[in-house]
């Protein structure tokens, strides 16, 4: 893979462009490619360029200049919502921050001005957790990360003509670049750590960085409008503005690991061992814990009741809780509180509940039959009567108020469960 953008292994027998009615596949919007084929051949393992004209579009429906400017003017941004990095470094908040003026108790809003004079001179604005702030990209990200099962986060790097934002380093998530606006030359070199995990960033590794960012790079290649790369983790990577204003979006995909599996499973172990007397019993008086021949026999104990216990491991109840994992991780679609109440106002048994998008819902039987409904937006107490109609709710997602009941409805409007279909 050394040609100008991304090597032959890349492009040869590529697939037809994905056409737009494919684009309920957030995948194939990026790629031009099915969700299988990206699965299969690239997830995490090597790096994939989708120009424009294999994509079929362009990214301005999920953010352009005009919505940067106005996040950053009309929004009341504050940190850590915005970062501003020159020559390699992140500037302190204090240089694009300022009060929020009258009737505001806030110390660190961004300031427009400052950061005008910071942009005209050369330094990158880091719009953060767009995902949060910006509609187009609140929904795009979270059916993203419904569909590749991993938390997604998105970010905006705006970049003046000729600007480096960052010297190279490595993510500890993949990533998709979509480049918006203007162009960009990218260099991007092999791992120094292959997969690295949350806890292992590349400023841990800086010389190993520094060495290997003097070598050839694996790919240079420019990005254009609409083009979209993805890397996987740990691909060294350094960017730099051409000719112009240059924009990109980087969807950055926080990877749910073995290595987060493996921690579940020990907690899991450990707190089943707190079952065990032999395991809560205290070491001998005068006990040497540097001593391996003092403590020998109690270890050897431990790790045969781990052992076991890994063995005897209740699978079910780690999935459960993983699954709490991952729905602590995403939030639920947006809802209008104000909405909300006025369609409880206005509820009739004709209307339609619908299921809010994104919700992660499940059941949690209690022991008085009825249950718990768990998600996203909290818990809400079910009666065993009010099962059938949830139950249908959760399978089918949208279900006639009638078949609710008007006043579990209106409970489930309240607690922002459902919102009122058309």
């Amino acid at each position: 893979m050394t040609a100008d953008r991304i090597g032959a292994p890349l492009s040869e027998g590529r697939p037809a462009v994905v056409p737009e009615a494919a684009w309920a596949s957030p995948v194939a919007r990026l790629l031009g490619r099915p969700l299988e084929e990206f699965a299969s051949t690239y997830w995490g393992r090597e790096p994939l360029l989708a120009t424009a004209a294999e994509r079929d579009g362009g990214f301005e429906d999920l953010l352009d200049e005009d919505a940067v400017d106005a996040l950053l003017s009309e929004h009341g941004l504050r940190t850590p919502f915005l970062r501003v990095a020159r020559d390699g470094t992140t500037l302190p908040n204090r240089d694009f921050t300022a009060g929020a003026g009258v009737g505001a108790g806030i110390t660190d809003q961004v300031d427009d001005s400052r950061l005008s004079t910071l942009f005209g001179d050369g330094a990158t604005l880091v719009l953060q957790g767009l995902h949060r702030t910006w509609p187009p990209l609140v929904r795009f990200v979270a059916d993203l990360a419904e569909e590749l099962g991993h938390p997604v986060q998105a970010n905006a790097y705006v970049t003046p003509p000729q600007a480096q934002g960052f010297d190279d380093h490595y993510d500890v998530h993949d990533v998709f670049v979509l480049q918006v606006s203007g162009e960009k030359e990218w260099r991007i070199r092999p791992p120094v750590l292959e997969a690295p995990l949350r806890d292992q960033p590349w400023t841990e590794r800086r010389a190993a960085v520094a060495h290997a960012a003097q070598e050839p790079p694996l790919i240079r290649t420019v990005l254009r409008p609409g083009d979209c790369l993805y890397l996987p983790r740990g691909y060294l990577h350094a960017a730099t503005a051409l000719g112009d204003v240059s924009t990109h979006l980087t969807l950055g995909v926080h990877a749910w690991t073995r290595h987060a599996l493996a921690g579940e499973v020990l907690q899991s172990v450990l707190r089943s061992l707190t079952d065990d007397p032999a395991i809560r019993a205290s070491l001998d008086v005068g006990v040497d814990l540097g001593d391996e021949q003092a403590i020998g026999d109690d270890l050897d104990l431990v790790r045969d009741r781990l052992a076991s216990a890994i063995a005897d491991l209740d699978r079910a109840a780690v999935a459960r809780r993983l699954e709490g994992a991952s729905r602590r991780a995403g939030r639920p679609a947006p809802v209008g509180p104000v909405a909300q109440l006025r369609a409880s106002q206005q509820l009739q048994p004709d209307d339609v509940a619908t299921l809010r998008e994104h919700l992660h819902g499940e059941l949690r039987l209690r022991d008085n039959g009825g249950a718990d409904l768990v998600s996203r937006a909290g818990t809400v107490r079910l009666d065993a009567a009010d099962l059938p109609a949830v139950r249908e709710l959760l399978v089918s997602r949208e279900i006639p108020v009638g078949t609710l009941g008007i006043d579990l409805a209106r409970r489930l409007l309240a607690r922002a469960v459902v919102v009122r279909g058309r």
